[in-house]
C-alpha cells in the first residue's frame, strides 16, 4: 500500500448521505491512485487495501445503522464501488463482492438469520468473501446430528485470504436441495489456494478453496427452518443484484482510464509531427475520441442508475417480488450489462489511440484498466445477455432465474 496517509476517518464524523458516502469512496480512490500501477504490478495479497475499506467505513455501507452501519441503499453502494474501481478494478470488485455477501442472509435467510448476521457483521466490520462458483461440480453436504458437513473444491472463492467470513453453498447429499451458509474464514477444512494469476484483477484473491469436511451447525443454513427450505422468488434476485456490480466497476474502471489518459494526455502526449497543432489537446481527431468516449460512458452510467434505482424498489419490498417483476428487472440488468461491457472495453482500448506510443511504458500502467475489464467480462458470455433482451422484445419471454439470468 502506499505511505501516503490517508484521512483519519475514525476521529471524523460519519458522512450523512449518500452523497457524503459516495464522495468518502472517492477520498479511499485518491488513496488507492497513489500506487495503483505498483501494486497491480507486485500482486500481494491486500490486506492493507481492505484495512482501509474497513477505516472508511465502507465496508458497513449497508449494514443497519443502529448497529455501527450506514444504513445506505444499493445504488449508493453501486455508486460507491464504482468510484472505488477508478482507482483500482481489484479492490472495487472486491468491495462489489462483498456487499452481495453482506446481502446474502438478508436474500436467502431467515428474518431471525439476516438480522443476526447484518448486526453481527455491522459491529464485527466483517469482510465477506464467497466460495460460490456454479460452473464448478457440486460441492457435497452432508449431515451430521446438528452439523451441516461441506466438502468438495470451488475453482474461484473471490476474496478468500483477505475474507473475515465465507459464504459456502453446496448441495445436500441425496438431494436437490442447495444450502447457504456464512463460516468463519478461518474454519478447520477450509483451504484457500494461491492459484489466481490472471493478466487482470489480480488483487481479487479469486483463487481456487477446498472444503475438507467444513463444519457449520444446521442452524446456519440460510432460509431452513427445521430443515425445511421455504422458497420466495426473492431469493432468485442474488443474480441480478451481483450482475449489477459487475455493471459498476466495470464503468468505474473505463472512467479511471479515461481520466488517467486525459491527464496523459494534457501533460505529456505530443502533437503529430504533421498536423500542424502545437499541443495533443488540439488535435481534432484526440477532442472527437474523448468527446465519444466520454458521450458513451456517461450515457451507460445514467441507464446504469436508473436500473438500480429500479432494483431498489425490489429490495424494499422483498416479499412484494413477483416472477414478473423480478424477470422484467432482469431484462433491465441484461441490457446494461451488455452496453457496460462493449462500453469499458472500447474506452481501455481506445485511450492508446489518444495518448501515443510512450503511453504504453510500463511504468504508466496504462494498459491495467483493459486488462482488469477483459478479464472479469468473460465472468459469463455478453451475447446471452442480449438474448434476454431481445427475446423479451419479440416474444415477452421473461429470463428463468439460473445462476447466470
Amino acid at each position: 500500500m502506499s505511505t501516503v496517509a490517508p484521512a483519519d476517518w475514525k476521529t471524523l464524523p460519519a458522512p450523512e448521505d449518500s452523497r457524503a458516502w459516495i464522495g468518502r469512496a472517492a477520498e479511499v480512490a485518491a488513496v488507492l491512485a497513489t500506487d495503483a500501477v505498483a501494486r497491480d504490478k507486485a500482486g500481494e495479497t491486500p490486506y492493507a487495501e481492505v484495512q482501509l475499506l474497513k477505516d472508511a467505513g465502507l465496508v458497513t455501507l449497508l449494514g443497519p445503522a443502529e448497529h455501527g452501519g450506514a444504513g445506505q441503499d444499493w445504488p449508493t453502494a453501486y455508486r460507491v464501488v464504482r468510484e472505488v474501481a477508478k482507482a483500482d478494478g481489484s479492490i472495487g470488485q472486491l468491495l462489489g463482492y462483498h456487499y452481495l455477501w453482506n446481502w446474502a442472509a438478508r436474500l436467502v435467510g431467515t428474518r431471525e438469520q439476516w438480522e443476526h448476521v447484518e448486526a453481527t457483521a455491522a459491529r464485527e466490520r466483517w469482510f465477506f468473501g464467497g466460495a460460490v462458483n456454479p460452473r464448478d461440480q457440486d460441492v457435497v453436504v452432508t449431515e451430521d446430528g446438528d452439523d451441516l458437513v461441506f466438502t468438495g473444491r470451488k475453482s474461484f472463492s473471490t476474496g478468500s485470504k483477505v475474507s473475515d467470513v465465507t459464504v459456502l453453498e453446496g448441495v445436500l447429499d441425496g438431494t436437490d436441495k442447495h444450502v447457504f451458509a456464512i463460516v468463519p474464514s478461518d474454519s478447520e477444512g477450509l483451504t484457500f489456494h494461491d492459484d489466481w494469476d490472471n493478466i487482470g484483477q489480480r488483487l481479487t484473491e479469486s483463487g481456487g478453496v477446498t472444503l475438507d469436511g467444513v463444519r457449520t451447525p444446521w442452524a446456519s443454513a440460510a432460509g431452513y427452518v427445521g430443515k425445511e427450505f421455504t422458497p420466495r422468488v426473492y431469493n432468485t434476485l442474488n443474480v441480478p443484484t451481483i450482475q449489477l456490480v459487475f455493471v459498476n466497476f466495470y464503468l468505474g474502471i473505463a472512467a479511471g482510464a479515461l481520466e488517467t489518459a486525459a491527464s496523459y494526455t494534457t501533460a505529456k502526449s505530443r502533437p503529430w509531427l504533421h498536423g500542424g497543432h502545437d499541443t495533443a489537446v488540439d488535435e481534432p481527431y484526440v477532442i472527437d475520441i474523448y468527446g465519444d468516449l466520454t458521450a458513451k460512458l456517461w450515457a451507460v452510467e445514467a441507464l446504469a442508475d436508473a436500473v438500480a434505482v429500479e432494483g431498489q424498489v425490489l429490495h424494499d419490498e422483498p416479499d412484494a417480488v413477483t416472477e414478473q417483476s423480478r424477470g422484467a428487472f432482469e431484462v433491465r440488468v441484461a441490457a446494461v450489462k451488455a452496453r457496460a461491457t462493449e462500453v469499458a472495453l472500447e474506452i481501455t482500448n481506445q485511450v492508446f489511440e489518444v495518448t501515443g506510443a510512450r503511453a504504453t511504458a510500463s511504468a504508466e500502467g496504462l494498459d491495467r484498466f483493459w486488462r482488469n475489464v477483459r478479464t472479469h467480462t468473460l465472468h459469463d458470455p455478453v451475447a446471452y445477455k442480449r438474448r434476454e433482451v431481445g427475446r423479451h422484445v419479440l416474444t415477452g419471454e421473461l429470463p428463468e432465474p439460473t445462476w447466470y439470468s
